[in-house]
């Protein structure tokens, strides 16, 4: 069984189906299309669906034209339905892993996208989780579901895997096709048909051991950027109590060609990995009595950003002798980084709703965000004329140094800034009205 399905997935004969077509999941599939695979896109939203169907891409990454090219052939279909996978061999699951509330991995996604798998897993068929997780969920979550009603023996009759996604929305240097592709399986003929499948699309393909050491080396990937994250963001709250410039002493250090490598502060942490994946890690491990001190220590310091950032505001509107309660505080940048319209996660949406706890009038400007959903429910539309609005601000908060901002003139016509991304630079930190991290 393993080498008839090798031979499929080498000449690309296998019929694959990617579940979830978001972030991950459409790139994804639209490499392995265009690589020559047959594959079905898999989503519970009708409205992605029908969007990809038209050959339209809702994904900033993905090119509008890319995508219509590949529905028009037939290398790309799309659909609700999962009972398309009684005719596929080869399926990736990309379903969002975010956390509750407490703290705790919401399993819920990769639970439901699983129990319908289940429903049509049959011999012959290769399974690979792409969804951050805890180490020993592909083994002691995925496995079972897939085997105990069907009867298949993994590594004989049904291949699975795990490898972790590494996409960086607005990355152009290092996309899907030719970022190295970890890769691990619950035995050897697992890894080995997961990495047949996968070196027909993926330029890398890095072979570990097992499906733990795949689902760790994501988490120590985006564990090595919180903590040291959190290490300049503190760095930046000493620097602030010692009257030094944070930006200055990192320069600075940036300067060492060896031992060093530079990190920057900012108002938080955002986006769909690093804020997240993390605390899986934490939170497995305190099933087996370890406390992950550094990741806590780390969490408690980049989830406190938005409110330092806000007593910032505070502190420069008090240098003026005016309130927050009643300010006008404009935001510019609502997405979790420069040049794309990704809101996961965004330190924005927490500086937003504190202020306005705090009584400012809040607005908000984003070129790539026209609207967003604040913390209470209201939907807020991004200022149109941008300048306008920075003029008849009371403090501006630059929170997303997106690059087609006009810095000089944002610095000529606001009154007070709060930059917390050293967006203005020199020119910026050497003048009064203008108030860093």
């Amino acid at each position: 069984m393993k080498k008839e399905l090798i031979k499929k997935l080498e000449k690309k004969e296998a019929k694959m189906a990617v579940l979830g077509l978001g972030y991950v999941g459409l790139p994804l599939a639209v490499v392995f299309a265009e690589a020559g695979f047959d594959v079905i896109g898999i989503d519970p939203d009708a409205s992605k669906i029908d969007a990809l169907n038209k050959g339209q891409s809702y994904i900033p990454d993905v090119e509008a034209e890319v995508v219509a090219k590949l529905v028009k052939s037939g290398k790309i279909k799309a659909t609700t339905d999962f009972a398309v996978l009684k005719d596929v061999e080869a399926v990736s699951i990309c379903v969002p892993t975010p956390l509750k509330k407490t703290g705790d991995p919401d399993m819920s996604f990769i639970d439901t996208a699983t129990t319908d798998l289940a429903k049509y897993v049959h011999e012959g068929m290769v399974v690979v989780l792409e969804s951050t997780t805890y180490p020993g969920t592909t083994r002691e979550f995925i496995l079972p579901m897939l085997t105990e009603k069907s009867g298949l023996t993994v590594g004989k009759d049904l291949f699975l895997s795990f490898s972790p996604e590494r996409v960086d929305p607005g990355r152009e240097d290092f996309t899907t096709i030719n970022t190295p592709k970890v890769l691990g399986g619950i035995t050897e003929a697992c890894t080995e048909v997961a990495c047949a499948w996968y070196s027909g699309a993926i330029e890398t393909v890095v072979p570990v051991s097992s499906t733990e050491a795949a689902e760790m080396s994501k988490l120590l990937e985006n564990t090595f950027r919180m903590i040291n994250i959190g290490l300049v963001n503190e760095l930046a709250i000493m620097c602030d109590r010692l009257k030094v410039d944070v930006w200055e002493v990192i320069e600075a250090a940036a300067t060492k060609p060896f031992g060093f490598m530079k990190f920057t502060p900012g108002p938080g942490l955002g986006g769909h990995c690093i804020p997240i994946d993390p605390l899986y890690l934490s939170w497995k491990l305190k099933s087996v009595n370890y406390n992950a001190r550094f990741i806590e220590l780390a969490s408690e310091i980049n989830t406190q950003m938005p409110r330092y950032v806000v007593q910032k505001v505070q502190d420069a509107l008090n240098f003026q002798r005016k309130a927050i309660n009643g300010s006008k505080v404009l935001v510019l940048g609502a997405a979790y980084k420069p040049d794309v319209n990704d809101l996961r996660e965004s330190p924005a949406l927490d500086v937003i709703a504190l202020l306005a706890e705090k009584g400012a009038e809040v607005s908000y400007h984003d070129p790539y965000c026209p609207s967003l959903k604040a913390h209470n429910g209201e939907i807020m539309k991004s200022v149109p004329n941008l300048l306008g609005a920075v003029e008849n601000s009371d403090c501006v908060v630059i929170i997303t140094n997106h690059s087609e901002y006009e810095y000089d003139a944002i610095l000529e016509k606001a009154q007070l800034i709060v930059d917390t991304r050293n967006a203005l630079g020199k020119a910026g930190r050497k003048n009064e009205k203008v108030f860093g991290l």
